[in-house]
């Protein structure tokens, strides 16, 4: 796989080449085909959905829908009329020697994303890889191989089309050796991240040899302090956990303040005979992934507060409050990338914030936090012009 990463090496530095307006054509053209071709996307789709059962809370990451494929399309439009995050200056100066100073925005270079079941991701880090610049090397899973495969092709025929290097997208195997080829790529490959759950990201982290950014694993809370509003809590409450229930924002675990313990039958009665409620101790900390919820009653904001800081993952939690006082509390407190006033975690998303589209949600603190857009896929250097300096 040696060969792969030193093409994808050297097509990193052609992209350097197009322009914005380019690049914006590509994903324009792009979409339009993603819409023209959904009877082959869903025919390749489908053979993977065989291999799992409509009950199986992988099957909603794994499937593709016209309604979805179209969703695809416009957030594909949606990045492609963003501006370029390339050549920001963020800094600038001249030093008293008369040094003149830029920091400006470029590419990373060579991104590897591995990821699993969700075959939109491969439209997703395309998008938000060629529109900043960055070539990217995918690794998907067995269970989306098929749905990667027919995706990847469509794009490289849009590149083709548009006298663009196909080395810009490399599907790699989906095979563990190809993982741990990724992860070793020192001097390839300049940013690797992984997109899952936490096995696949605590293995990624543990393994890497190339720099690794995490994304993806969530253990979700939302509180309902003693001043929530129950219509309001039945509402966000219902909407984070059942919109997908797959998904890295969905909620995992309810807590409530004891004064408003007799509303608990209430606030889940939306979810009643759908989702599973699960009290034991040890399913604390638990990111369910399915129609499963865990629930524990709270003596107070500070328990609660507690109680997130330890099993929380770092990613969306939220309160259900109509005091100011306790709402402002609960934003310094908390711990994540996003913290929710009585609104749902399920809006933890690049495309909801208005970023077009994202390529994971960030849960650590070293570089991007949140939601991973346009402005995260890049990294900056210094421009330096002088007039003929030397240093004392």
């Amino acid at each position: 796989m040696t060969s792969m990463f030193q093409r994808a090496k050297e097509a990193s530095r052609t992209l350097m080449l197009l322009t914005d307006e380019q690049r914006s054509n590509v994903l324009l053209r792009l979409a339009d085909r993603a819409e023209s071709e959904t009877a082959k996307l869903l025919a390749a789709n489908a053979v993977d959905l065989q291999k799992l059962t409509p009950s199986d809370p992988l099957y909603d990451r794994l499937l593709l829908t016209p309604e979805r494929i179209r969703g695809i399309a416009a957030d594909l439009r949606n990045v492609a009329k963003l501006p370029s995050p390339l050549g920001i200056i963020s800094k600038e100066r001249t030093l008293p020697n008369g040094l003149y100073l830029r920091r400006i925005s470029v590419p990373f270079g060579v991104i590897g994303v591995i990821f699993e079941a969700r075959p939109n991701v491969c439209f997703d880090v395309f998008a938000l890889c060629f529109k900043s610049g960055n070539v990217c090397l995918l690794k998907g899973s067995h269970s989306a191989d098929e749905s990667n495969r027919a995706i990847v092709a469509l794009i490289h025929e849009v590149l083709q089309d548009s006298g663009i290097c196909m080395d810009a997208l490399t599907l790699l195997p989906p095979t563990h050796e190809a993982t741990a080829e990724l992860l070793g790529a020192v001097g390839y490959v300049d940013l690797c991240i992984p997109r899952g759950g936490r096995k696949l990201i605590d293995f990624v982290r543990d393994n890497a040899r190339v720099p690794v950014i995490e994304t993806g694993a969530g253990v979700v809370h939302a509180y309902f302090d003693k001043d929530g509003d129950l219509e309001k809590g039945r509402r966000i409450i219902a909407n984070a956990k059942m919109r997908r229930v797959s998904v890295c924002n969905a909620l995992d675990c309810l807590l409530v303040h004891r004064d408003r313990e007799a509303d608990i039958p209430a606030l889940l009665a939306p979810m009643e005979g759908r989702v599973e409620i699960v009290t034991d101790v040890a399913a604390m900390g638990t990111e369910w992934m399915d129609y499963k919820l865990s629930l524990k009653v709270v003596d107070s904001l500070d328990e609660a507060l507690a109680h997130i800081a330890r099993y929380g993952s770092g990613h969306s939690e939220c309160i259900i409050t109509e005091n100011e006082a306790t709402a402002a509390r609960f934003q310094q407190l908390v711990d994540a990338a996003c913290v929710y006033v009585n609104a749902p975690t399920s809006f933890t998303d690049g495309a909801q914030f208005g970023l077009g589209a994202e390529i994971g949600i960030s849960t650590q603190k070293l570089g991007p936090r949140g939601p991973m857009a346009l402005e995260e896929m890049t990294t900056y250097k210094w421009l330096v012009n002088g007039s003929g300096q030397v240093r004392e």
